[in-house]
């Protein structure tokens, strides 16, 4: 699918808030069936980069668009229609039956006084099916654990039925098990078609999931392309002020094994 035109792309992006730029020069896209992975460290400016792409502050220059519509020229409804996001799972507070959350995905599509009608509840539970979660469906959010949740959040994001799906470090606070499953859903996202935005700390999140990497430190771009071409020894340790190798193992799977000796600092 990579011949396709580019379901969301960002051109000579400048992002920051009033009085204060955190980034500049930034050119990025990604194409259905991709899975793009912004990748930084703390402070690196992949936050307020992802609050531009959704709309949630302007961009202090260049532009942002999803296929032929500019993100400016957008109402709220139509950016809803084209990028959906899942935050990092978060603590839950109220106990909405699970189905119920992910209908919330449709708001999208209703009114401003209509309700969700039994197609948008068919399609929420369809979404829960396509992530092996169906029989969660009638559970309290609640009473399910954070690896569940987190599939909650991007069923959620399904059934909203946008091309782009943006996942804010979706593995965050997620034990090993729990980011295995979290990352092989995210790869089957693309498998399906969607075009794929994920932040993440961890460079072999990148290796092992995405198509092209963006790399980011002090709100520039350094480097795009393939995770073997942007995630080089040099460029890590430069970035991370760790010594790391990169490891290919005998399948084919590539790690990056630091040097716990090496560390200069510590990211803040």
């Amino acid at each position: 699918m990579s011949g396709l035109p580019a379901a969301m792309a960002a051109r000579g992006l400048a992002i920051g808030y009033p009085g204060k730029e955190v980034g500049r020069d930034i050119d990025i896209e990604v194409r259905p069936g991709e899975v793009l992975c912004l990748l930084g460290p703390n402070g690196s400016g992949k936050t307020t980069l992802f609050k531009t792409l959704l709309g949630l502050i302007p961009a202090r220059a260049g532009e942002v668009r999803f296929g032929d519509a500019q993100l400016g020229e957008l109402s709220r409804a139509a950016v809803a229609q084209r990028v959906s996001y899942v935050p990092q799972a978060h603590a839950a507070h109220f106990p909405f039956l699970v189905a119920d959350m992910v209908t919330m995905g449709r708001t999208a599509h209703l009114g401003l006084f209509d309700r969700p009608t039994r197609e948008d509840r068919e399609r929420a539970r369809a979404a829960l099916a396509e992530l092996g979660i169906g029989a969660l469906a009638d559970t309290e959010y609640t009473r399910i654990s954070g690896g569940q949740r987190q599939l909650v959040l991007i069923a959620r994001a399904l059934a909203q039925d946008a091309p782009v799906i943006v996942l804010d470090e979706p593995t965050a606070s997620l034990d090993f098990g729990n980011q295995v499953l979290v990352l092989q859903r995210v790869r089957q996202l693309a498998e399906q078609g969607l075009a794929v935005v994920l932040s993440t700390h961890d460079p072999d999140h990148a290796l092992g999931i995405a198509s092209r990497v963006a790399f980011l430190n002090d709100g520039r771009l350094i480097a795009t392309g393939s995770p073997r071409e942007v995630l080089t020894s040099e460029r890590l340790e430069t970035v991370y002020g760790v010594g790391v190798r990169i490891v290919t193992l005998p399948g084919g799977q590539t790690l990056c094994a630091p040097d716990l000796g090496s560390a200069r600092r510590l990211s803040t």
